[in-house]
């Protein structure tokens, strides 16, 4: 993921530029070896892809988390919460092996100037691309004591921010959560396998 900007000092946009990969490898490697706090669902064994042309968002926080298959099988990811979201031209695909071929569902919703939106958003994400702006971020704090509703684990590696804007997300997740979200123009459908990106 690409930082544009964090502060206004050169010495904030150097430190945040090692926020991919540093939070990333920590909050995962870390917060699974001390037990990191799971998804609260049980998710199909395919990951899917979110696309968005912007993602607008206050609150945030991310830590370390697993999510777990029915069959117990873990998967480690970074857990993203998200108090409020506006999502623009949002896409969402998954694509599934079938004796048919490839079958996927694309959904599709928040254009027109019309964006989707979401209240207590968490994401189980693997891999998260993009052109990110946070306000008012802390790196490093524990997850326990981050500034939304959702925490993680005492002692545990997490950011948080008060708000979040990112151009040309692109996601990969295992899981999607959200106390309301409203997809205005929603338009699903059955394809031979086209995915978001």
């Amino acid at each position: 993921m690409k930082f544009r900007s964090l502060t206004g000092s050169r010495l904030g946009r150097v430190v945040i530029a090692a926020v991919p990969v540093g939070v990333a490898a920590s909050l995962v490697m870390t917060g699974v070896a001390n037990g990191a706090v799971p998804v609260s669902f049980a998710v199909s064994g395919s990951q899917f892809k979110i696309a968005a042309s912007s993602l607008d968002g206050t609150a945030f926080s991310q830590y370390a988390g697993v999510a777990a298959e029915k069959n117990g099988t873990p998967h480690p990811v970074a857990i993203s919460n998200i108090g409020s979201a506006s999502l623009s031209d949002l896409c969402q695909s998954v694509v599934t092996d079938t004796p048919l071929g490839k079958v996927g569902l694309l959904i599709s919703a928040g254009g027109g100037g019309n964006p989707a939106t979401a209240t207590d958003l968490q994401i189980g994400l693997t891999d998260l691309q993009g052109d990110a702006t946070f306000g008012k971020i802390r790196i490093g704090v524990d997850a326990s004591t981050v500034n939304t509703p959702a925490k993680g684990e005492a002692g545990g590696f997490a950011q948080d921010a008060d708000t979040i804007k990112i151009s040309g997300l692109k996601q990969t997740a295992w899981s999607t959560q959200a106390g309301v979200f409203t997809l205005n123009g929603l338009h699903l459908q059955l394809t031979d396998g086209k995915e978001c990106f």
